[in-house]
């Protein structure tokens, strides 16, 4: 297992920060869907998800093929692009989402107490009116190269690894 962290200060400074990250990570989770079928076949796994402070990559698997995939993900993410078409559908999915959570009452609840609990944790409805105000193509293309400029990365490495 291999996790990285890449943290930016760039992710909480708004809401729209927060949005445009969740865009940026299911876009570049789309842009490897193909490219990393072979891992997939090859038993090795990995996930981007967007943490409350920047993007999280996990892979795991064999630890002889396990560079070559996170290459491939490093590769993606420092050539980061995408079309006009799928950036509306992933927004447009995101949207979705944020009000599938606005109308669950459970999960408004659990929302709260993340707020009142954790600093600098944005609520749902401002993720929501964030994306709804129009973030653009531009905006994200923006986002993503000061995310990049402004970067920090943690990582844990457990099994049996050689270095």
């Amino acid at each position: 297992y291999v996790h990285f962290h890449l943290i930016s200060p760039q992710v909480q400074q708004s809401a729209e920060s927060v949005v445009l990250l969740d865009i940026f990570v299911s876009i570049l989770s789309l842009n490897l869907s193909e490219p990393a079928y072979g891992a997939d076949i090859a038993k090795l796994e990995y996930k981007l998800v967007a943490g409350d402070h920047g993007l999280i990559i996990r892979v795991k698997g064999f630890n002889h093929k396990l560079p070559l995939l996170l290459q491939l993900i490093i590769d993606h993410l420092s050539d980061f692009s995408f079309t006009p078409g799928v950036f509306e559908m992933v927004k447009e999915e995101l949207r979705k989402t944020y009000f599938n959570m606005l109308i669950k009452s459970e999960m408004l609840a659990k929302d709260l107490c993340h707020i009142i609990l954790e600093h600098g944790k944005w609520p749902i409805i401002d993720k929501y009116q964030g994306l709804m105000k129009g973030i653009s193509a531009e905006s994200l293309l923006s986002f993503v190269k000061a995310f990049k400029s402004q970067l920090f990365v943690e990582g844990l490495a457990q099994g049996n690894l050689t270095c």
